[in-house]
């Protein structure tokens, strides 16, 4: 673990993921030939993530963003409660592909390269702008890549991310730990960065911190707690170890253990959790650890009401509710 402290003042910043939103993109499932017989379920754990989000009325707008027409009419069909935009992309990893919002109502727009030119799907790569665009924002271009699962920030200046994703050489090859660290200062107002190792195993994401520290206050960070059997409990170990070692506040959170799908082990992770206006939405994944999860969620934000629901049709793509949504900063 390697801590950068510096004084870059009144950068524009991501606000933290509990500050108030305007609206929610929520990408639909839209592509039968990625999904096959998993497009139906996942288009219903989609929609089932949504209406926690909305709560009647009571959190946030829902956008729900469809690649297509088909698509858009089966997302106004089961979702009467949401706006519905058709823009073309690959997939509904919107987290990744879509803009990271600031909190002087500007966007970010980074170059998006099929997580490490794995998934080199048509749209991914300039949904961002586009989305950006439909609701008037100004959006910057950085010209280099980053998803937003990569990241995750406490809204006052720090970041937490990993090595095993944003130093990994299918990213920017030609940039140095260094020159991420300015990048991260001057395109996001980053003021400190908190480098942990390795992600989930069996992560196409090659690590996304999003599925294992997740900030949850000021300098104050959610991390899985291993249960029997965890493949990845090394991995949580060495975060936590990491994570202290910078001063932060860890809260453990109980991990769903080893989870399989055909045989092989999945990233499947409870931290992979939305915050919304007036939910926190976590995945389950039929472990005996969800409702402990659940649990330990709720005494986090006793503001918000901690709702679980299974993702494991949404899970099959390689992500959960996290990974498909971007807030709008109010």
């Amino acid at each position: 673990m390697t801590l950068a402290v510096t004084n870059t003042p009144n950068r524009p910043t991501p606000p933290a993921e509990w500050a108030p939103h305007k609206a929610v993109w929520i990408g639909f499932p839209s592509h039968p030939e990625l999904w096959v017989d998993d497009l139906a379920p996942a288009r219903e754990e989609v929609v089932a993530f949504a209406r926690a989000v909305h709560a009647e009325g009571r959190g946030e707008a829902v956008i729900l963003v469809a690649a297509d027409a088909e698509a858009g009419e089966a997302a106004e069909s089961m979702a009467p409660f949401a706006q519905v935009v058709v823009e073309p992309f690959g997939d509904i990893w919107l987290r990744d592909t879509a803009p990271i919002l600031l909190d002087n109502g500007e966007a970010a727009d980074f170059d998006f390269n099929g997580w490490g030119g794995k998934y080199d799907l048509p749209g991914d790569d300039s949904i961002g702008l586009r989305l950006g665009r439909s609701i008037g924002a100004k959006v910057g271009y950085c010209n280099w890549v980053l998803e937003g699962g990569a990241i995750d920030g406490d809204g006052a200046g720090t970041v937490v991310t990993t090595e095993q994703c944003l130093l990994n050489a299918n990213r920017n090859p030609t940039m140095s730990k260094a020159d991420i660290e300015r990048r991260l200062r001057e395109d996001l107002g980053f003021t400190r960065i908190v480098w942990l190792g390795d992600g989930l195993l069996n992560d196409h994401t090659d690590g996304h911190v999003d599925n294992l520290a997740r900030f949850v206050g000021e300098g104050r960070v959610a991390l899985p707690q291993a249960a029997e059997n965890d493949p990845n409990w090394q991995v949580f170990q060495h975060a936590e170890r990491d994570a202290r070692a910078a001063g932060l506040d860890v809260v453990l959170i109980p991990s769903p253990g080893r989870v399989l799908r055909d045989e092989e082990v999945v990233p499947a992770s409870y931290m992979n959790f939305f915050i919304g206006n007036a939910a926190v939405v976590v995945p389950l994944y039929g472990s005996e650890n969800d409702a402990a999860a659940v649990a330990a969620i709720q005494a986090i934000f006793p503001d918000r009401t901690a709702v679980g629901l299974r993702a494991d049709h949404i899970l099959t793509g390689g992500g959960s509710f996290h990974c498909i949504s971007q807030q709008i900063p109010a």
